[in-house]
């Protein structure tokens, strides 16, 4: 009888490492994730993703030989042949051979991308993608992250940082300091700690506003505070997600005009917000694109939530081993 294969997907990022064991069709028969350590700039994360695949397969009666491959999502710059790690800003990894380390000591081909690169192969595969060869998604959390799929083929670029969306500069004088050491990245305009440093700054002008009160109740406001209050119909909290989307939509139009996608996937916390981040996104996507890529596309909030990345993983199994 033949031996059931599966892969295994991870998903590593600033706080939390998702991992999940798969069927080689996708289907999720464990996920689970441990917190990321970040102690002595990451370079334990490499054991303690193997430690915990190991010890998970242990406890599922299933061992190494079942194993396909390992594939790996990282918030990194990576040379996606070998694996190899130029610089991860929110972890600490810099000039780090994560794909070796891995390999060595899990015994199983292992192949590593950019996070949000297979988040966009996960949504495409089993999620709002529908496996279509033309593809943009976007991730709205902490930070911003991008991938792009492109007749059929995931874009990486020359050095690993096709679809950076996340960086691309947006405000050239003035722009808040990134972690990535540019100032004005859409990173910084557009992700959930950029919206409540907006809304922040709103409340403090004005002192009089829901923003203000929702602040002093709570301490701080969210992202999705904002979009709460705005349903509400304060006008300062409507502001805030006029000029995010605006933003996004003229970073997105103007990816959309090399990549001319079919569907535009919105991914990320942020996304939660639904309709009503979807629809000024649409419309000032539709302000700054040329008419016909506008025409060519659809918008869809992404489908997959925390399983895209993990899905991604077991994608990238299955296309490269």
């Amino acid at each position: 009888m033949k031996t059931q294969m599966y892969v295994v997907g991870v998903d590593i990022g600033g706080t939390s490492i998702k991992a999940a064991i798969l069927s080689e069709e996708g289907v999720i028969n464990h996920k689970w994730e441990i917190p990321t350590n970040q102690a002595e700039q990451g370079t334990h994360i490499a054991l303690e993703v193997y430690r915990t695949i190991d010890e998970t397969l242990a406890n599922s009666g299933l061992s190494w030989s079942q194993i396909k491959g390992v594939g790996v999502g990282a918030p990194a710059f990576v040379d996606t042949d070998t694996g190899y790690v130029y610089e991860s800003v929110n972890i600490g990894w810099k000039h780090y051979h994560l794909g070796e380390e891995l390999r060595g000591l899990a015994k199983v081909p292992v192949f590593i991308d950019n996070d949000a690169n297979l988040a966009a192969l996960g949504e495409n595969w089993l999620g709002a993608g529908k496996q279509t060869r033309n593809l943009l998604a976007i991730t709205l959390g902490t930070g911003v992250g991008g991938g792009a799929i492109v007749n059929g083929e995931l874009l990486s670029g020359a050095n690993g940082t096709a679809a950076e969306v996340g960086h691309m500069t947006m405000v050239t004088e003035g722009g808040a300091p990134c972690n990535c050491g540019k100032n004005g990245c859409l990173e910084t305009e557009a992700s959930a700690r950029a919206i409540s440093r907006k809304a922040n700054e709103a409340a403090d002008a004005h002192p009089d506003s829901l923003l203000n009160e929702m602040r002093a109740h709570n301490g701080d406001i969210t992202a999705k505070d904002v979009f709460d209050i705005a349903e509400q119909g304060d006008l300062h909290s409507e502001r805030v997600i006029q000029e995010v989307t605006d933003t996004l939509g003229l970073a997105i139009a103007n990816m959309a005009v090399l990549t001319n996608p079919a569907i535009i996937v919105i991914g990320g916390g942020v996304s939660k917000a639904g309709d009503q981040l979807l629809s000024p996104l649409r419309k000032a996507f539709d302000t700054y694109a040329l008419p016909r890529t506008s025409e060519a596309c659809e918008f869809r909030i992404a489908q997959l939530g925390n399983d895209a990345g993990v899905i991604g993983g077991a994608y990238l199994v299955k296309e490269r081993s």
